[in-house]
């Protein structure tokens, strides 16, 4: 079974070296890469193949610099689980790290929960996982919410693949009309394109008829 594959952000070099040498003693976990700040991270991330973040809430004394990082790597990739690492206990630090796409969080003090928070993260078992699942459908359930019943109509005929012509036609609306709805349904669930609010609701397995 190959290694689990991790990435160190973290602004403390001599921090970086230790939990580098405590990780790699496990046989299945492997550091891979190590930033010391948001915009070096986000370099990294887009070259470098991992499957798990220790982030840093705080780096180099920029209040919750890891929050933004955190968010763009999990832009850049979706995948790659993300813990973030902090030298505190506040509830509103576990919102932030949630929101900003974490699945968990632990004090720095706790290192000796490092692995296997990392292989609980991983094997999609962390404590966050389930709550950002739910977050996330929320979110968009949130998002769909915020449309019209006319911009509905129109969505649900998106979804079920008609052309703008064939919308048109359907629902007897003006070309400047219809794209008006367009944007605007583009807009409020923040897509850029028609395809990519499909997807993006068939991602999260919510469509306009799922509400209760």
């Amino acid at each position: 079974m190959s290694a689990i594959r991790v990435f160190l952000v973290e602004d403390d070099l001599d921090w970086i070296k230790a939990i580098s040498t405590f990780l790699n003693r496990e046989a299945d976990l492997l550091v891979v890469g190590a930033a010391t700040n948001g915009p070096e991270a986000a370099a990294l991330a887009r070259t470098l193949t991992f499957d798990v973040v220790l982030m840093d809430i705080q780096l180099t004394d920029r209040k919750h610099e890891g929050i933004y990082a955190a968010m763009e790597i999990h832009e850049l990739v979706p995948d790659a689980k993300i813990i973030m690492l902090t030298s505190m206990s506040e509830e509103s630090v576990m919102t932030q790290a949630f929101t900003a796409g974490a699945v968990n969080y632990i004090e720095k003090t706790n290192y000796l929960h490092l692995p296997h928070a990392i292989r609980a993260a991983h094997h999609h078992s962390a404590p966050m996982d389930a709550l950002l699942k739910e977050f996330t459908r929320l979110k968009r359930e949130e998002q769909l919410k915020e449309l019209t019943t006319a911009e509905r109509e129109v969505f649900e005929l998106i979804q079920e693949g008609y052309s703008q012509s064939q919308i048109e036609r359907k629902l007897y609306k003006a070309e400047s009309t219809l794209k008006n709805q367009v944007n605007k349904i583009l807009k409020k669930l923040g897509v850029r394109s028609s395809r990519e609010a499909v997807e993006k609701v068939k991602r999260k397995g919510l469509s306009p008829d799922d509400e209760s």
